[in-house]
């Protein structure tokens, strides 16, 4: 099995044709070129490269991993740490229960985010193997030799004039050949073809072996929208969700055959957000009440069009206290927040009736507490808005439990 070409960044840097053995070749370029004409988000063209954005992943490109990692703490550029805390966030946010097969001399390497999802989605495919595929029916039609089912009479004078020992029929048949096992066949058949761990390859190939062929289907976002679970489907939805990553992020070269693209990447804000919430949530106590991304409307057009605000998360203490916290991942680096960053904590201040409000920022910075001023009188109000900096911690439960710990303390402070 080939090995692959490992390109490590970090977020918002950039990789060029002429970059040497870390660089691109000019036929991956031109592959990149074709996806990010396709609709990429994950980066933008830049002369003879690509420059990446907030978005962090692992870019295969045949058989060359870009590996992007973030990074909010201008002290550290550690890429073992880095990868840890990225693999460590995204099994916390999207409940992602699986040991990774390459890790084990405890140090992640840098496909340990494709072996992640690869492995998940094998141990899923196991699991269903192991509990009996399930079966349902579908409608069928074709020439039988007995008459079984509906007689399609117009297509039987057509297709068997010459045959009186056929019969045109359509009819109902109860077996394993329907889209949810043709979506799970076409996802073992990708990862035969690209993955690139030996670890994973028997067990790939032990799959295929024990799991029906099945017809292709052409996979698209619509595809997966339409698909329902029942208590008989509902151990499939894992699955289904890893072929969704996966099948709907592959992207072949149609033209020299050996650059296909498949990327696995998470937007930094959204993942940050989703982290910290995941972490409040699993530590708060019983009491604590809280929400992420709550809609409520603040203004009309004539027309009955509305317009809303989203907080990130809003934590209720008590009935009657409300706190609303903003996530952003980035580095202030000593700095202010932005003036817009400080206007929309005042917008959520005013319109949840928050006790106070927070920007959490990844980073090593202290508590900053601030004021707004009044507007009726040229001193502070009592709207409190801190800055809260979350130090990075590589042992994530602890960070976690880290991350907790600094909100619940701050929200309990008394004002100052």
């Amino acid at each position: 099995m080939r090995k692959l070409k490992t390109i490590t960044v970090f977020e918002h840097q950039s990789i060029r044709t002429d970059g040497g053995a870390m660089g691109l070749s000019d036929e991956q370029l031109a592959s990149l070129q074709n996806y990010y004409g396709s609709g990429s988000p994950y980066f933008s063209l830049i002369h003879n490269g690509v420059q990446f954005n907030e978005h962090v992943g692992i870019i295969q490109v045949g058989y060359t991993l870009i590996e992007v990692l973030p990074k909010a703490d201008k002290f550290s550029d550690d890429k073992d740490t880095w990868r840890t805390l990225l693999v460590g966030m995204i099994k916390e946010v999207y409940n992602l229960d699986v040991r990774i097969t390459s890790n084990a001399n405890l140090k992640l390497k840098p496909n340990a985010l494709l072996d992640l999802y690869f492995e998940l989605f094998i141990k899923e495919v196991e699991y269903l193997l192991h509990a009996g595929l399930v079966k349902k029916y579908r409608k069928e039609e074709g020439n039988n030799t007995s008459l079984k089912g509906n007689l399609l009479f117009a297509k039987h004078l057509q297709k068997n004039s010459t045959h009186q020992e056929r019969f045109y029929t359509t009819y109902n048949t109860y077996d394993v050949k329907h889209p949810l096992h043709q979506i799970v066949y076409k996802t073992i058949l990708l990862l035969n073809k690209i993955n690139t761990n030996t670890s994973l390859q028997s067990r790939i190939g032990s799959l295929l072996l024990n799991f029906p062929e099945m017809p292709d289907i052409k996979v698209s976002p619509s595809l997966f929208k339409k698909m329902t679970f029942n208590r008989k489907t509902l151990s499939y939805k894992k699955a289904i969700e890893i072929a969704e990553m996966i099948l709907l992020h592959y992207h072949p070269d149609i033209s020299k055959g050996h650059n296909d693209i498949l990327a696995l990447m998470f937007d930094m804000n959204k993942l940050w957000e989703e982290f910290v919430y995941v972490s409040l949530k699993k530590h708060k106590p019983s009491y604590y009440g809280i929400s992420a991304q709550t809609n409520k409307y603040f203004w009309m057009h004539d027309s009955g069009k509305k317009s809303s605000i989203k907080p990130d998360i809003i934590l209720s203490l008590t009935q009657d206290e409300v706190i609303v916290l903003d996530t952003k991942w980035k580095n202030l680096n000593g700095l202010n927040p932005t003036s817009d960053d400080l206007r929309q904590l005042y917008v959520y201040h005013h319109y949840y009736q928050a006790k106070k409000v927070a920007l959490i920022y990844p980073g090593r910075t202290n508590t900053i507490n601030g004021k707004y001023f009044n507007t009726t009188a040229p001193n502070l109000s009592d709207k409190i808005c801190s800055v809260l900096s979350l130090e990075e911690n590589k042992d994530i439960k602890n960070w976690q439990k880290e991350i907790f710990n600094k909100i619940d303390n701050w929200a309990k402070e008394n004002s100052f």
